[in-house]
């Protein structure tokens, strides 16, 4: 009977089985041909409109004057934003110090250039020698040794550089002490034990692990600062945006030479884009295993009697002796 009964049990599961059906998706195709039909319209608008000026567009593209433009833009760019994170480290390190006159000056930094427009600091910065006619060099309070006009020194590109280096230090600053302080604090203990200093710890072991966390924002803040130096266009600074204004305010053209510059600072931001990625996958070593390797052997597992490698050792209790 029980054999019997087990097997028109199995009879009647077999013809109540379900049939699994895969899921069909249906919005999920009807959201692409939509996004793919409005795309096609847009590149058939822009090649069919011959308002755009393509052979004008193809001719400005390589101009000198435009890749001069796109070389300062670079160059202010590069150096802003190095002179921008060795800032942000410092005023990262003074929030976190426990002086309370360091952090306090830190914070009212960053308080001061995050809270400020970056196009007023441009213009501050350009207009300083309203405010100071000459900059002196001396004993404070005391006497005077140098005197230089200040006019002579702050010269478009001082001014662009001053303003975007010292408003990127600001937000540097933040985004480093995030880093910094995503860290264990078993880290700086364990390093404190050994005899390391605190400039020690934070050059060795803090900064290196945090950079898992500072990199992915600070490539966002540089391809930032690409386009920021756009507004540096109101101070006369020759760059890309100002080279490129100067061509169509003598030619009319507009709309092609903006789009001249608009492909450039695509084609930079590509380039930037890639970089910040192999940048990330060398920080996230030892983080974020890689697809299809096995884990190492921990160290010093060849010397365990046993121990194969990739596998960790296996210890097998000894049986007590039967009396």
């Amino acid at each position: 009977m029980t054999s019997r009964s087990t097997t028109s049990h199995a009879r009647r599961v077999e013809e109540t089985e379900l049939v699994v059906v895969p899921a069909r998706y249906v919005g999920r195709w009807i959201a692409a041909v939509v996004v793919i039909g409005i795309l096609l319209m847009l590149v058939y608008g822009m090649f069919a409109n011959e308002r755009f000026h393509w052979d004008v567009v193809g001719e400005y593209l390589f101009a000198k004057p435009v890749l001069a433009g796109l070389g300062r833009t670079l160059m202010l760019t590069a150096i802003s934003m190095l002179i921008g994170i060795g800032l942000g480290i410092v005023v990262a390190v003074c929030r976190l110090s426990a002086n309370p006159i360091l952090s306090t000056a830190a914070w009212a930094y960053s308080w001061f250039f995050r809270g400020t427009p970056l196009m007023v600091q441009l213009l501050f910065w350009f207009f300083l020698a309203a405010l100071i006619p000459n900059i002196g060099i001396g004993i404070p309070f005391g006497p005077e040794l140098l005197s230089i006009d200040t006019n002579s020194v702050i010269s478009p590109f001082t001014a662009a550089l001053l303003g975007l280096s010292l408003n990127e230090g600001a937000y540097m600053g933040e985004i480093v002490r995030s880093g910094i302080r995503a860290i264990p604090p078993g880290q700086t203990e364990a390093a404190k034990a050994i005899g390391m200093s605190r400039l020690q710890t934070m050059r060795r072991v803090i900064l290196p692990q945090a950079m898992r966390v500072i990199i992915p924002p600070t490539g966002n803040e540089t391809i930032g600062m690409l386009k920021y130096t756009s507004l540096v266009i109101v101070i006369g600074y020759s760059e890309l945006l100002t080279s490129v204004s100067i061509i169509y305010s003598r030619n009319f053209q507009t709309i092609p030479l903006l789009i001249v510059a608009a492909i450039w600072y695509l084609a930079v931001t590509a380039v930037l884009s890639v970089c910040q990625f192999f940048i990330e996958r060398h920080f996230e070593r030892g983080f974020t295993p890689v697809k299809g390797r096995k884990p190492a052997a921990p160290a010093g597992a060849a010397s365990v009697p046993g121990a194969v490698a990739g596998a960790s050792p296996s210890i097998e209790p000894e049986l007590e002796p039967s009396k």
